[in-house]
């Protein structure tokens, strides 16, 4: 029977071994789940949890979008590990957040989506987020516009006309989530960006795009011809 003192240094060489992987860019992303894992929970062998973490969420980054009950209904995750998960996940929006300061959002389209996917994926309900923009283009404000439940959330048209006119925008951008993946603009969220950008018309305000994040893919109306008046 192995003793607990060479367990932990049969452990502690295993975690080195990882360290030096990693910094060696020699990683699967499976073994990066479970170098985070041993941050966490730094006294157990969490090989078997980061694997079995793994084949439930596919990825680390639907790991780290699932919410916190998500999370703790596996085993082995406690509140702690949980919240450290979510730290991360934040810090991941804020870095992609920061690129847009100062500079147009659409001057890196693939940071756009993997902004939208850190910051809807993973989601158990609906969010609609609204993009106030500049004449440059320019974020002003993200701001989230309602959230829902599985498979609807509200949208205010005249909150967001209202908004849009009190910090002067020039564009916006629609942006929200279908929990289930795989799934495009249901006839309802390509009747309500109509309406929007009607609306929007009057003012002389854009409607510049709406974004669909259903799973691991962004759907834009702009690229699927939704908003002719954008695209004249």
């Amino acid at each position: 029977m192995i003793k607990a003192e060479e367990l932990q240094s049969l452990q502690s060489g295993h975690r080195a071994r990882l360290r030096k992987k990693f910094l060696d860019g020699q990683l699967a992303e499976y073994e990066i789940l479970e170098l985070l894992l041993t941050y966490a929970i730094p006294r157990r062998d969490v090989r078997t949890l980061s694997r079995q973490l793994y084949k439930k969420y596919g990825s680390i980054h639907q790991l780290l979008s699932a919410p916190v009950e998500s999370l703790m209904e596996n085993e082995g995750i406690k509140g702690n590990t949980a919240t450290f998960f979510k730290v991360i996940h934040k810090l991941m929006e804020l870095e992609y957040k920061s690129v847009f300061d100062g500079a147009p959002i659409f001057h890196n389209f693939e940071k756009l989506e993997n902004y939208c996917k850190i910051l809807l994926g993973g989601k158990s309900v609906e969010e609609f987020h609204i993009f106030y923009l500049d004449s440059q283009y320019k974020l002003i404000k993200d701001d989230l516009h309602s959230t829902g439940t599985i498979d609807w959330a509200a949208v205010y048209i005249r909150e967001i006309v209202k908004k849009a006119l009190d910090l002067n925008a020039h564009s916006i951008v629609m942006l929200h989530n279908h929990p289930s993946a795989c799934t495009s603009f249901s006839s309802q969220d390509i009747l309500i960006t109509q309406e929007l950008e009607s609306a929007l018309d009057k003012l002389g305000i854009k409607l510049y795009d709406h974004l669909l994040v259903s799973g691991d893919v962004i759907y834009s109306a702009r690229n699927m011809h939704l908003l002719d008046k954008n695209l004249k």
